[in-house]
């Protein structure tokens, strides 16, 4: 199979590896061969036969076009011009500048505003195929060729296609500029990116067709597999592997390692599997990284003897497990709760040699910590030390998390202050799970006396931490203290959230404290943070429950006018506060506002506007609102029944008295 028939059969079937099913179908099994025995494409043609294929190739895939591209250079006058003002002479002009450029004492800006200058007349007659004509005339020299790319780029505003990048891509790796090659490949994958997905460029198959005018390394393939992975294109990179495995060409075991860790993070089983089976299939040797890997797949997927069979087979293909293979099935076994299946392998480390690092205890105390064997999980540390490891952030942090579990907030606060006597700086999850702690078991002044304390040392506390802190405070109707703390966090230039206003607003309002809540919504106002509904609520509710009804319409005037919405608590809380006050017809009239307004029906404010006018004893008029409410459009219920009924009861058993009296005198 040569290489023009692979490029065929790689054309044909481009459709099958965009389809969004390809990333759960099994490949197609096809004969291989090494990318070492594929001939130079250089070789088989000359300049300018380069430029001729080129061209025909440009219009068979998608490219990101330069919109003066497409002027003509077929005008028979053009050879009666100066030469400096042929467009048939532009790209030789080009590349005679850059030679003269190696042997010149001006500066390259210097020397490119001098060429722009000169060609200014033939300047528009510069596109996408005179852009790769030139640089195919520098493949001798990546620099001339990356000058000229940047040149067109960035000082002349072009945009070059994507045979562009990938013609340079090809020259920067065959001089061995990986780095930069590397580097224009992520911005070509951007590049793509961004644009329409109408367009379907394919910059795998793009490299493939351009490898045909100019020399290559096998690399290039490599490298766009991982620039796809380092730009958390995960899917992509593993669709080019497979079409490199269609054709021919044979990517690199550190290539397969990326692909293996990226699949592994996105969880991604089958595919795994998939590539390791590629590997093994057309003769890619896996290493002790591909091992580890793949034995960290078989512990998330929690099959225990498909992990003995791997290491077996691991073993048998000449490759000892080392400690991060250990660690791995280690820490594996601790997370599903097999403790004796961890320690079996701590023991076995022992007798291979293999001296049991950081990792490996700190994943043992973990295990035991959830377990809930934490006295046992400190001898551990401290046999560690003893064996001459110093413990680091994490290890102190997983018994301090243990200890604050069990509720034993004294021996995690005497880790934290450990950590700091060995010059072990705690970090926020060491003050959040200490936090937290003293939270769960209602110790709140330790917490804060806590927080103050690593202040002192330099601890920095996150905002987090402060939130959690003025959250339970409220929770315990404590706004004063939140709001004193939060006074003093203010300082250490800690930007409360919306959602902390709100706590301290509404644990205010449960003590009535309307005077400080409204103070701490101007001081949102004064900070650009808008209130919402929970604020103008809370508000609204604390001042018609201190009949302060007035205030309270005041305010939700104020909040329909800054577009958030009323709700029917608040209808509910002005019809009580109204009726609390006596103002019958002030109720009545925000009733009726509600439910022409905003469709509010809310029974139990009608409800209690009844049960108003049944305390007044005044029937008609109750009789009277039943009336003009059903008018509007409420329904009465079995409450409201009730005190019409008890209204009525009550009228006459006055209107009896009344009799009685009379009769009396």
């Amino acid at each position: 199979m040569n290489v023009y028939s692979i490029r065929h059969q790689l054309l044909k079937k481009a459709i099958n590896f965009t389809s969004p099913a390809f990333l759960i179908q099994s490949p197609v099994k096809k004969p291989f061969f090494s990318t070492n025995s594929i001939p130079n494409f250089g070789s088989y043609c000359s300049c300018s036969s380069s430029s001729s294929s080129l061209s025909s190739s440009s219009t068979s895939l998608p490219t990101v076009q330069n919109p003066k591209s497409n002027n003509s250079l077929s005008n028979p006058l053009y050879h009666l011009l100066p030469q400096t003002q042929n467009p048939n002479n532009l790209v030789n002009i080009i590349c005679s500048s850059l030679k003269q450029y190696k042997s010149s004492t001006n500066t390259i800006d210097t020397f490119l505003t001098v060429l722009q200058n000169d060609i200014k007349s033939i300047l528009p007659h510069l596109g996408t195929h005179e852009i790769s004509r030139v640089l195919l005339r520098c493949q001798s020299d990546p620099f001339p060729a990356l000058t000229f790319f940047n040149w067109v780029r960035n000082d002349l505003g072009f945009k070059p296609s994507s045979h562009n990048y990938c013609i340079l891509v090809h020259i920067l790796a065959w001089s061995k500029k990986y780095s930069l090659a590397m580097n224009l490949l992520s911005e070509l994958i951007e590049l793509v990116k961004d644009v329409d997905s109408d367009s379907d460029i394919d910059v795998f198959e793009v490299l493939v067709m351009c490898s045909e005018d100019c020399n290559w390394d096998p690399v290039v393939y490599d490298m766009l597999i991982k620039a796809y992975l380092k730009r958390g294109m995960i899917r992509e990179g593993f669709r080019d592997f497979m079409k490199c495995v269609e054709v021919g060409f044979v990517p690199s075991v550190i290539a397969c390692n990326f692909l293996l860790d990226g699949l592994l993070k996105l969880n991604c089983i089958d595919q795994c599997w998939q590539i390791y089976e590629e590997m093994n299939r057309i003769g890619i040797h896996p290493n002790s990284y591909t091992f580890n890997i793949l034995t960290h797949v078989l512990c998330k997927v929690g099959d225990v003897d498909k992990v003995n069979e791997f290491l077996e087979k691991m073993e048998e293909e000449g490759f000892d497990p080392d400690i991060v293979t250990y660690n791995t099935l280690i820490y594996s076994y601790c997370r599903q709760g097999k403790l004796d299946d961890a320690f079996y392998l701590y023991r076995i480390m022992y007798r291979r040699n293999m001296i049991p690092d950081l990792v490996s205890y700190t994943a043992l105390m973990n295990g035991l910590c959830r377990k809930g064997n934490v006295r046992y999980a400190h001898q551990m540390f401290h046999r560690m030390v003893h064996r001459g490891l110093s413990p680091d952030v994490v290890s102190y942090n997983t018994l301090i998390c243990g200890y604050c579990n069990e509720g034993k907030m004294q021996e995690a606060r005497s880790l934290c202050y450990e950590m700091i006597g060995n010059e072990i700086c705690p970090d926020s999850f060491t003050c959040q799970i200490l936090v937290e702690g003293y939270g769960r078991e209602g110790k709140l002044l330790s917490a804060l006396n806590l927080v103050v304390e690593l202040q002192k040392f330099g601890v920095l506390v996150s905002a987090h931490i402060y939130d959690y802190l003025i959250v339970l405070l409220c929770r315990e109707d404590r706004p004063f203290a939140a709001k004193s703390l939060l006074e003093r966090i203010l300082q250490n230039n800690y930007v409360p959230r919306l959602e902390i206003y709100n706590e301290l607003i509404e644990s205010l309002c449960r003590c009535d404290s309307a005077a400080d809540a409204l103070l701490l919504k101007s001081e949102m106002a004064a900070r650009n943070i808008n209130p919402n509904l929970v604020t103008y609520t809370a508000i609204i509710c604390c001042l018609c429950r201190i009949s302060r009804s007035v205030e309270a319409e005041s305010l939700m005037e104020e909040m329909l006018e800054s577009g958030v919405p009323a709700d029917p608590q608040i209808c509910r809380a002005l019809i009580q506060g109204y009726c609390k006050e006596c103002d019958i017809k002030k109720a009545e009239s925000l009733l009726v506002y509600f439910a022409m307004k905003f469709q509010f029906f809310d029974t139990e404010s009608f409800n209690a506007l009844a049960r108003r006018c049944f305390e007044d004893g005044d029937v008609s008029k109750l009789m009277e609102l039943q009336n003009r409410m059903l008018k509007v459009g409420f329904t009465p219920n079995s409450l409201t029944c009730k005190y019409v009924i008890h209204g009525l009861q009550k009228a006459t058993e006055l209107e009896q008295k009344k009799k009685k009296t009379l009769l009396v005198e």
